[in-house]
């Protein structure tokens, strides 16, 4: 059975409301409705894990909502919907031009939260299918590895971490729904390996050399999250489009500094040669996730 793409919504216009609805009674969604703040806070601090979606009303308050948010590293797909529909911002959605209201709000929304918002007028709606897969598809391609001058900032490489741990569920749960070519598809080249600055190569891949380390130390253990610890690394590695070979590459590196260490302490070798099933493990994983990436004929 599929799973449903659950949308969170802050709603308090009615009008808002019944626009949004004909869309949102679709089966591939579920809409958990919020018309006050306080309701809105406590069910997505406690579910914003299962959460797919945010669609927020264009309020005095957004800001600071958002705000709100971001300080509890809770980062989400993003829609903000106009609140109101007077002549003058009609006016200006047909001649092509959205509402300076609407638009300032959405670029501090931007400056304030992620810049993946998307900021939709009442005339949009009729599309609204289409923007929820939209929003998703740019929260997707938000860059999740920082600059080398900023990965000593604490506050900055925590929401880092947090904003991969939802891409990363979401990639999951857009994989249950259209399976290992949905989330080729939501893969942006711009973010691959070799499309990285020599900077960001070097950060990247000692984010990879250090989750490796992680399942080499663990995978001999009964850690029960063990195999999140491999998907989590398998999808990282999909995503950036890195090859098996460097997959081997930093295998072979890490049983060198394991190699040199039992040396130093006159220790046999021999036991590195049980870490090629970890090796296999996580490639069959990766090669796996490239296999079925690749288009079915018709």
């Amino acid at each position: 059975m599929l799973s449903n793409l659950l949308i969170n919504l802050y709603i308090t216009s009615d009008k808002v409301r019944h626009l949004l609805e004909p869309t949102l009674e679709k089966s591939a969604y579920t809409a958990q409705w919020h018309t006050t703040e306080r309701d809105f806070f406590a069910w997505t601090r406690a579910n914003h894990q299962c959460t797919d979606c945010l669609i927020l009303q264009s309020t005095d308050q957004l800001t600071l909502i958002l705000s709100q948010l971001k300080r509890q590293d809770i980062l989400l797909p993003t829609i903000v919907v106009a609140s109101e529909l007077d002549p003058q911002i009609l006016r200006e959605n047909e001649k092509g031009r959205p509402a300076v209201p609407l638009q300032e709000q959405c670029s501090q929304a931007a400056a304030d939260y992620h810049s993946a918002i998307t900021c939709l007028t009442w005339k949009d709606l009729g599309e609204l299918e289409r923007h929820i897969h939209q929003s998703i598809d740019q929260f997707l391609k938000l860059p999740s590895t920082l600059p080398v001058s900023e990965l000593l900032a604490s506050d900055e490489s925590a929401q880092t971490l947090s904003l991969r741990a939802q891409q990363q569920r979401l990639t999951q749960k857009l994989k249950e729904r259209l399976g290992y070519l949905g989330v080729y598809y939501k893969r942006n080249p711009d973010h691959f390996l070799r499309s990285m600055s020599q900077a960001e190569r070097e950060a990247f891949l000692n984010q990879l050399r250090t989750g490796y380390r992680g399942i080499i130390l663990n995978y001999f253990s009964n850690d029960a999250g063990l195999n999140q610890e491999i998907d989590d690394f398998v999808n990282i590695a999909f995503l950036a489009d890195v090859s098996v070979s460097q997959i081997v590459e930093i295998h072979m590196e890490l049983m060198d500094q394991f190699s040199n260490q039992l040396k130093l302490e006159g220790r046999s070798e021999e036991i590195l040669l049980d870490y090629r099933l970890t090796l296999i493990d996580v490639i069959a994983h990766l090669c796996e996730m490239y296999r079925r990436s690749i288009p079915r004929e018709p």
